[in-house]
């Protein structure tokens, strides 16, 4: 009664889902810190040693790289899951 039929893809788990949004989320926020620097500059901030500007600098240098290996596990965790769904059947 609850055996799945063949060729059904297997359910989105949560951890997927967070690592999905996880990802999306830094890469999102990395661009527009990498936005902020480029408007930035020609509106006359030369200082980008005070305030927030040091964050908004580092970010999208560490940001991107952790979104795109959390993305590459995410791929790597739905390889696994199909073929996991496809040697039950």
């Amino acid at each position: 009664m609850s055996n799945p039929t063949p060729g059904a893809v297997p359910p989105v788990r949560r951890i997927d889902r967070v690592l999905a949004f996880m990802s999306l989320g830094l890469a999102v926020v990395a661009i527009g810190c990498f936005f902020a620097i480029v408007i930035a500059r020609p509106a006359g901030v030369t200082d980008f040693t005070e305030g927030i500007w040091p964050l908004v600098v580092v970010f999208p240098l560490i940001a991107l790289p952790i979104a795109f290996l959390m993305i590459i596990a995410l791929l790597i965790m739905s390889f696994v899951r199909r073929a996991r769904a496809n040697r039950a059947d």
